[in-house]
């Protein structure tokens, strides 16, 4: 393992508050000259809400956003590597594993991406099976993870699964966000048990934890105790105790530690009442339930003592060994990966595939539902007549047709929003560029999903409506109907890429797709719009794919079957202010293809800088 040692960590946030004409910015200081060293063992940061662990943790696991971040860290006397989040391991405290996969899948998958292509196949098969039985996931290796609709493995199954996960490069450091977060006490204790012992092997393990009880407090080797930013105690976890009572705060019998030094941060402890000795003034303020004078005289003793002392001098020593001093700067962040783009490109498209064949739910259903409504439109549009009421029924069903293919696929907002923190993790530790990932989820999703819904559709839709019995014509009706479900999905992720709230991207999307049917063709006679409002059709998707269909059915077609009567397509067309020719045909597929390239570079684009650091 290696020892990490970190020097005058200082951290802080600019937060906005007020409305936008009177918006003010603060800084907020989240660490305040924070030292400390961390050698192979287990290493816990300790304190209550809002006291900056998680924080600290990912300045040491270079995860943090160099922006408002000063002081250096150091990995065996030497600064940070810049790639340094991808060779070593960072498990989050949401658990990030694919759900419809095995557990033995999920390692396979991070070893063929995380270890380099020179090491066979069969190696990384190897190392994957050392990994479950060096955790004891034998029993569950073939399991799946499970997700709210497949059942899977137990939590802690499920925390090991992810610790594997980062385990499989043999990383210098392990960090850990709150491991036993949503595990019950017993599981909490078997995963800390587990740290323990990888870490007895000469590991490094780093990991913020909130109130372990003691069966898991008297695991820890080294204790860093935070509260507010600034740290009351970082030395010896068995310790700790005998410096607390040195400074006049003793613990109970039978009282668990960790809680007792939560209870004296937040200044309700019966150790703080019997040792108050008059230096708490009477102003008491609070923030976050932790009473910042005591952390302030907690923290002043810490920086008296010898404890603090004995740390300076080994950090002193650390800084003679590195020589020159580098600090962090805003270009020390750097991604590397194993494997090259096709590499990438095929594990991720392989994983895509497999999520959607094993999580049948929702593709089923979408074909369910597609069935349903093409024979209800076909029923109600049943054989329309070559009269005068066929022209609005085959222009109702047309403007159907295509407006349901827009609404359909508002169900692709999810493809970026759900595996949101999967994707920011996975590409932040080096397991696959954000091209490989995109085009892994074109593959998997826009393809098979966007295709036979559109495809199943017109099929049935076509012939029960009665449309012109050509082959060719069904085709290209199909075609279009397929390129509008691509265009509206791609407008779907370009909206939708980024966020965090599916609700709020389902609604951005309805009110456009709304605004684009006023426009579509049917609803407004379109030559008769005002002019500084008539170019918002050009931005209207079902009206491209409405004017194709349209021009395909009515041209060449009589809707007065009487004798010396004749009214063709063409007049109805030219009252839309839609042109009857091949050209005015193939500028709207034209259109509909730039704009789906056009929203897929969006999407790309904000997937590509969307901010990754926490």
């Amino acid at each position: 393992g290696s020892v990490v040692s970190f020097h005058n960590i200082q951290y802080s946030v600019k937060q906005s508050s007020g409305f936008l004409c009177k918006r003010k910015t603060a800084e907020k200081k989240i660490l305040h000259n924070v030292y400390g060293i961390m050698k192979p063992g287990l290493n816990a940061i300790l304190g209550p809400t809002g006291s900056g662990k998680s924080s600290l943790l990912d300045v040491l696991a270079a995860r943090k956003d160099p922006s408002g971040l000063s002081g250096e860290v150091l990995i065996d006397g030497i600064p940070q590597p810049p790639n340094f989040k991808c060779i070593s391991g960072y498990v989050v405290q949401d658990d990030v594993v694919m759900g419809t996969m095995t557990v033995r899948e999920n390692l396979h998958f991070s070893a063929a991406l995380r270890l380099p292509s020179s090491i066979t196949i069969e190696e990384k098969k190897e190392r994957v099976t050392q990994i479950i039985s060096e955790l004891g996931l034998n029993k569950v290796a073939d399991a799946k993870v499970g997700t709210e609709l497949i059942r899977g493995v137990s939590g802690g199954e499920r925390k090991r699964t992810n610790i594997g996960m980062e385990l499989i490069t043999e990383p210098p450091v392990l960090f850990l966000d709150e491991p036993t977060t949503g595990l019950d006490s017993s599981t909490a204790n078997a995963v800390l048990i587990l740290l323990k012992k990888l870490s007895r092997r000469g590991r490094t393990i780093i990991f913020s934890i909130h109130q372990p009880r003691y069966s898991i407090f008297k695991l820890f080797d080294s204790l860093t105790l935070l509260a507010l930013g600034k740290v009351l105690y970082h030395g010896p976890a068995m310790q700790a105790l005998e410096y607390f009572r040195s400074i006049g705060y003793e613990c109970e019998p039978f009282n668990n530690p960790a809680d007792f030094f939560l209870d004296v941060i937040n200044g309700d402890s019966t150790a703080v009442a019997a040792s108050k000795e008059g230096h708490r003034p009477v102003d008491r303020k609070r923030e976050e339930n932790v009473d910042s004078s005591v952390v302030e005289v907690l923290h002043k003793k810490y920086l008296d003592s010898s404890l603090y002392q004995s740390t300076r001098e080994a950090l002193s020593k650390v800084e003679l060994g590195q020589g020159s001093k580098q600090r962090i700067s805003k270009k020390g962040h750097e991604i590397t990966y194993a494997n090259g783009f096709l590499t990438q490109l095929y594990w991720v498209s392989k994983r895509s595939l497999k999520n959607l064949i094993r999580n049948p739910q929702a593709s089923v259903a979408q074909i369910a539902v597609t069935v349903v409504l093409a024979l209800v439109v076909g029923a109600i549009f049943f054989s329309a007549k070559l009269d005068r009421s066929g022209i609005q029924n085959r222009v109702g069903s047309l403007f159907f047709v295509t407006t349901n293919q827009c609404f359909s696929s508002v169900s692709a907002i999810e493809l970026f929003i759900r595996d949101k923190k999967l994707f920011v993790h996975q590409y932040t530790s080096g397991y696959y560029r954000v091209s490989a990932y995109f085009l892994a989820l074109m593959a998997g999703d826009l393809l098979p999903m966007r295709t036979a819904p559109a495809i199943i559709f017109s099929c049935i839709s076509y012939w029960m409506i009665g449309y012109q019995a050509v082959a060719g014509r069904f085709f290209f009706f199909t075609l279009t109907l397929v390129l509008v479900s691509y265009t509206a999905t791609a407008m779907s992720l370009a909206i939708s890429a980024g966020m965090d709230v599916v609700a709020v991207a389902n609604l951005l999307i309805t009110i456009c797709f709304v605004l684009m049917l006023i426009f579509s063709g049917l609803l407004v006679n379109l030559p008769s719009v005002m002019a500084w409002l008539n170019w918002l059709k050009y931005l209207s998707i079902p009206r491209y794919g409405l004017t194709v269909n349209l021009q395909y059915q009515a041209a060449h077609t009589n809707f007065c079957p009487m004798l010396f009567c004749s009214c063709f397509g063409e007049t109805y067309l030219c009252s839309q202010g839609i042109t009857p020719t091949n050209w005015a045909m193939w500028e709207n597929i034209v259109a509909l293809f730039c704009m789906t390239v056009l929203f897929l570079i969006i999407a790309y684009a904000k997937l590509r800088f969307m901010r990754k650091f926490t």
